[in-house]
C-alpha cells in the first residue's frame, strides 16, 4: 500500500523514551531503581527533547520476570515505592509537558494473584475459569512450548483440580482466559482506573496472544514449525482489540502500541489501520530476526548481518501500515543494546557508529521508540558466568542446555551478544561507584565502561553521542517532513549503506547512512546539487560530489536537506 497524508496526532509526532525503572534510578538506597529515582532525574529526561515516557511494569509483582508477573494490577511494586509516589511521579511529567506511557500485561498475571490463587484451589471456585485449563480425565494436554519454562513444557499439573494450566511464559505467569467476559470486564475497569488517573496511553504486553483456540487442536507443524507463531494466530484477537479501544481507549486522548510478537508484515494493517479502531502501532521482531538470523552480504563488508535484509525488513513494515502509522526501534528492554548489534562497540567506533544509528531513528518515517542509556552508547556488559545473570529466560534456556548435556560455553558465549540483561544494567550516570546510579551494590552488574561512557563526561564535550542525539530531535522536531513524510529506499542493493529520502512537497531530506567500519559510496539517484549538509556525525564534515556518488567514511551518518523548485 501506498503511504498516505496521515491525520496529525501528537503520539505520531512523539519520541518515546523507554526507562526499565528497576535501572534508572535508585533513590533509597537499597540497590534496585524506583520511582522517586526517575522523578529526581526528570530534568535531564526533559533536556534530551524528548516527549513520552515508556516505564516497564511498575504494578505489584514477585519478580519472577522483573514485573511482568503481576499479582495486584492496581497497586505499586514495592521495590519502586507506593501509589503516591506514582501520582508525584506523573504530575512532575505532566508539569514538563512530557507524557507517560504504561506498560500493561494482560495476556497473563502472576500465580501469586488473587485470581489465581483461588482459581487453582477446586474446579468449582469462580476464578477457575479466569484462567486456561486442561483436566487430567482427557489425557496429557496437545503440545504447547514455553518461552521461559525450563522444560519447555506451557502446561503445568496443578494437584488440588486435577488439571493443567496453560502458561505461554514462565510456569508463574499463568494465561488469563479472555474467551471469559469477566475477565475482559476486569481488564478494562483496570486500564479505566490507570486513565483515569491521567496516564497517556498504554504499550501492550504480548499483546497478540490473548486470544487461544480453547479447544487447543494439536498445531500444525508443517504451517507453524516453531509453534509459538501459531499464538499470535487467536481466532478472536481482533474483536478483544476493537472492543478494547471501543469500551476504554476511544473515551481517551492516548496512545496505544502493542508488541506484536509472532506477527509478521502482511498483518499489521489488521491492528492499526484507523478504521479498525484498534491500535495506534504495533511494533515486531524483525530488527532482532535480521539481526540473529541473516548472514553478511558479503565477507567484506564489516557488517555481521545482512543490511539489504534489514533495509528490506523495515521498507516492507512502512509499506505494511496501509493508512495506519508506523513504530521504528533497534533496542529495547527485550533486546542486547542496539550499539553491539547494529554498531559497533569497540573504543575505535562506539561513539560515531551509535550517532549513526541514531540518525537512522530520528529521521526515519514512523514513531521512534528509543531505549534509556542508548543515548550516551551504552553498550552489552558480556557476562562470562551464569551466575551474573538475572533474567529468567537466559537462566532456564541454561538449564535445558545444561540437562541435555549441551554446549554450556558456546551458549554463554551467545548470550554475550544476545541476552536481555544486557540491555538492563544500570543506567550510568557519572564516574563515582556503581555510575551514580545507586549508593550501594546494584540488582544487576554495572557496565565496567562506566568510567568513560556515562551522562557527566559527555555533557561537557560539545560532540558527544549525547549532544549529537539532543541535535538530531531538535532537527525532527522542527521538520515536519521528517514525521509525516513520505519515506523511498534508495540503492537498495548497497551492501554496506542505508540511504533514504524523506520528502513533503517541496521539502526533501536524504539521508546516508553507512553501517559499516569500512569506507563506502552510494548513488542516490537523483541530482542534489542544490541540497545543504545539515548534520553529521563526523565533526569534519566532507560535502564534495553529492552530485552522483557520495563517500562516507566507517560508520558516516549525513542528512541532507533541500527544496525542489517550482
Amino acid at each position: 500500500m501506498e503511504q498516505s497524508e496521515n491525520k496529525p496526532a501528537w503520539w505520531k509526532e512523539a519520541i518515546v523514551y523507554q526507562i526499565y525503572p528497576r535501572s534508572f534510578q535508585d533513590s533509597n538506597e537499597d540497590g534496585i531503581g524506583d520511582l522517586r529515582g526517575i522523578i529526581s532525574r526528570l530534568d535531564y529526561v526533559k533536556s534530551l527533547g524528548v516527549n513520552v515516557i515508556w516505564l516497564n511494569p511498575i504494578c505489584a509483582s514477585p519478580n519472577d520476570d522483573n514485573g511482568y508477573d503481576i499479582s495486584d494490577y492496581r497497586q505499586i511494586m514495592g521495590d519502586f515505592g507506593t501509589m503516591e509516589d506514582f501520582d508525584l511521579l506523573l504530575k512532575e511529567i505532566h508539569a514538563r509537558n512530557m507524557r507517560l506511557v504504561l506498560d500493561l500485561v494482560v495476556n497473563h498475571s502472576s500465580d501469586e494473584h488473587p485470581w489465581f490463587r483461588e482459581a487453582r484451589t477446586s474446579r468449582s471456585n469462580a476464578y477457575y475459569s479466569y484462567y486456561h485449563w486442561w483436566p487430567v480425565e482427557q489425557g496429557r494436554p496437545p503440545l504447547r512450548l514455553s518461552f521461559f519454562d525450563e522444560k519447555g513444557d506451557a502446561w503445568r499439573y496443578n494437584p488440588r483440580t486435577k488439571s493443567y494450566y496453560l502458561h505461554y511464559f514462565s510456569r508463574k505467569q499463568p494465561d488469563l482466559n479472555w474467551e471469559n467476559p469477566k475477565v475482559r470486564q476486569e481488564m478494562y475497569a483496570m486500564m479505566k482506573f490507570w486513565l483515569e488517573k491521567g496516564i497517556d496511553g498504554f504499550r501492550m504486553d504480548s499483546i497478540s496472544y490473548i486470544s487461544k483456540d480453547i479447544g487447543f487442536p494439536e498445531i500444525d507443524q508443517t504451517r507453524y514449525p516453531g509453534i509459538f507463531e501459531y499464538y499470535a494466530q487467536g481466532p478472536r484477537l481482533h474483536e478483544y482489540l476493537h472492543e478494547m479501544n471501543r469500551t476504554v481507549w476511544s473515551k481517551y486522548d492516548i496512545m496505544t502500541v502493542g508488541e506484536g510478537s509472532g506477527e509478521t508484515a502482511d498483518q499489521l494493517a489488521l491492528f492499526v489501520e484507523p478504521d479498525r479502531e484498534e491500535l495506534n502501532m504495533l511494533y515486531g521482531f524483525g530488527p532482532a530476526q535480521v539481526r540473529n538470523t541473516t548472514k553478511p552480504d558479503s565477507p567484506y563488508t564489516g557488517i555481521p548481518y545482512s543490511l539489504i535484509a534489514l533495509k528490506k525488513m523495515f521498507t516492507l513494515w512502512d509499506q505494511a501500515v496501509g493508512k495506519g502509522w508506523p513504530s521504528i526501534y533497534l533496542g529495547n528492554h527485550d533486546q542486547p543494546r542496539m550499539l553491539s548489534r547494529f554498531g559497533n562497540d569497540s573504543a575505535e567506533y562506539r561513539e560515531i557508529s551509535a550517532k549513526m544509528l541514531a540518525t537512522f531513528l530520528l529521521t526515519m518515517r514512523g514513531t521512534p521508540y528509543w531505549y534509556a542509556g542508548d543515548e550516551i552508547g551504552m553498550s552489552n556488559i558480556k557476562f562470562k558466568c551464569i551466575e551474573d545473570y538475572n533474567d529468567i529466560n537466559t537462566k532456564n534456556l541454561y538449564k535445558q542446555i545444561e540437562e541435555k548435556g549441551g554446549n554450556i560455553s558456546a551458549f554463554l558465549e551467545e548470550q554475550k551478544q544476545i541476552a536481555r540483561d544486557n540491555a538492563r544494567t544500570p543506567f550510568q550516570w557519572d564516574k563515582s561507584l556503581y555510575a551514580g546510579f545507586s549508593a550501594v551494590k546494584p540488582w544487576l552488574k554495572v557496565n565496567p565502561d562506566y568510567g568513560q561512557v556515562n551522562v557527566e563526561v559527555q555533557e561537557k564535550a560539545p560532540f558527544s553521542v549525547l549532544n549529537y542525539f539532543r541535535k538530531l530531535v531538535k532537527i525532527r522536531q522542527s521538520y515536519t517532513t521528517l514525521i509525516y513524510g513520505k519515506y523511498v529506499l534508495l540503492d537498495p542493493a548497497n551492501k554496506k549503506v542505508y540511504a533514504y529520502l524523506r520528502e513533503k512537497g517541496r521539502e526533501k531530506f536524504l539521508i546516508t547512512l553507512n553501517f559499516s567500519p569500512k569506507t563506502a559510496c552510494v548513488t542516490p539517484g537523483m541530482d542534489i546539487r542544490k541540497a545543504r549538509m545539515i548534520l553529521s556525525n563526523y565533526e569534519e564534515r566532507k560535502e564534495k560530489n553529492v552530485c552522483r556518488r557520495i563517500k562516507l567514511r566507517p560508520y558516516e551518518a549525513n542528512i541532507w536537506k533541500w527544496e525542489e523548485a517550482d
